[in-house]
């Protein structure tokens, strides 16, 4: 239970207005071994629910009914479809005047609740559920992409609302969107100026938190998810530029930030480059300063923007350069083996000495996997050769 009721509301057996209804208890003709111990309030609104699930009631007071169950249980999907079920009965048979949204009453009420309910319950998905379900009611995505915004100033990394905010991109602004079954280029125009103002949203995001895990997501999914594909056919090279110097300058200001890591490796698989296309920028991250040439870092009046360095304050080595380089090395290995298998091989022992490293120094936590990364480039190469 999150949300027990004020102790000054009257439980619904002690309302007149409730007076008809005969409460429908749980457990009915049952003797449960392990029963749960719900709160008198709990109980009594869920046996009240149940009565009126039976009589196939939808009515106002069923609205708040269930409102005072969700309160108590956010996560009761019978009561948030039930609540929703009434609520289309309510709007369809007994039209209200508008609201000053442009909405009749009734949904203009309801949707004001769930911003209450959504901030006070962001990790539960039931409530992004039922948000899904009235947009198509009320309409206005534009406002949710407001209220998204203002959920995520209170948790920048709730995986519902990120979610629920692609969601509503995808089937109000993408390809074929139902909002425009129409075809009215008004809409059209809409949705252009959204997805243009999406990624100077989720640039915020990362400028504010360059870790959030959660923005990198949907940076990609605004780059190169619904919409991408269309928009990239002519611009794909410029995009790609785009994405990599952006990503490069991101990893420079915090090297041991895995989302920044990841997403490099999404953006040269997805557009088909290989790993050592950028094994220049890479290198200097996977090693201690000057290690690999066995010399100090050499000092430089000019910063290479294509190829950012590690600042002077970073902590180097960077586990995922690491992982990144040996990667890079066992690949070329395996593409090289038939032609120049001692090429190949010394490429394999050089992944393996970093696997090593990663194992018994700097990522210690995950030595079975780097010790299975190195079993299994040796099976790799033994098999091809």
């Amino acid at each position: 239970m999150v949300s027990p009721p004020d102790d000054d509301v009257p439980l619904f057996s002690e309302r007149a207005d409730w007076a008809d209804v005969q409460p429908l208890e749980q457990y009915e003709d049952a003797n449960p071994i392990a029963p749960i111990f719900y709160t008198a309030e709990y109980k009594d609104a869920t046996n009240y629910f149940r009565a009126i699930v039976r009589a196939g009631e939808k009515s106002p007071r069923v609205l708040e009914l269930t409102e005072n169950i969700i309160r108590q249980n956010p996560a009761h999907y019978s009561a948030w479809q039930y609540r929703y079920e009434t609520l289309i009965s309510l709007l369809s048979s007994s039209p209200t005047p508008e609201a000053s949204e442009g909405l009749p009453r009734l949904l203009a009420t309801e949707l004001s609740l769930m911003d209450e309910l959504a901030v006070l319950f962001l990790k539960t998905y039931q409530v992004w559920h039922h948000r899904r379900l009235l947009v198509p009611l009320t309409k206005q995505p534009a406002r949710e992409l407001a209220f998204i915004k203002r959920s995520l100033e209170v948790d920048a990394k709730n995986y519902h609302t990120w979610s629920y905010r692609q969601w509503l991109l995808a089937s109000c602004y993408g390809p074929g969107a139902a909002m425009n079954e129409d075809n009215d280029d008004s809409i059209v125009e809409e949705a252009d100026a959204i997805w243009a103002a999406e990624l100077d949203f989720v640039d915020a995001m990362l400028t504010h938190d360059v870790r959030n895990n959660s923005a990198w997501h949907h940076r990609f999914f605004v780059v190169f998810g619904c919409r991408g594909p269309i928009a990239q056919e002519n611009e794909k090279e410029r995009l790609f530029r785009r994405e990599l110097i952006y990503t490069k300058q991101s990893i420079s200001l915090a090297p041991s930030n895995p989302s920044a890591w990841n997403y490099l490796r999404g953006l040269l698989t997805y557009t088909s480059t290989p790993f050592a296309s950028v094994q220049d920028f890479v290198r200097p991250y996977a090693f201690p300063r000057g290690a690999e040439l066995g010399t100090a870092p050499e000092k430089r009046d000019i910063v290479d923007l294509d190829n950012p360095p590690p600042s002077a304050e970073a902590e180097l080595p960077c586990v995922q350069a690491m992982e990144f380089m040996a990667d890079i090395w066992e690949a070329e290995a395996v593409a090289e083996v038939k032609a120049a298998p001692v090429k190949a091989r010394e490429k394999v022992e050089r992944a393996v000495e970093m696997w090593k490293s990663l194992a018994n120094e700097h990522d210690a936590i995950r030595k079975k996997y780097w010790e299975h990364r190195i079993r299994d480039a040796h099976q790799a190469l033994a098999a091809r050769g």
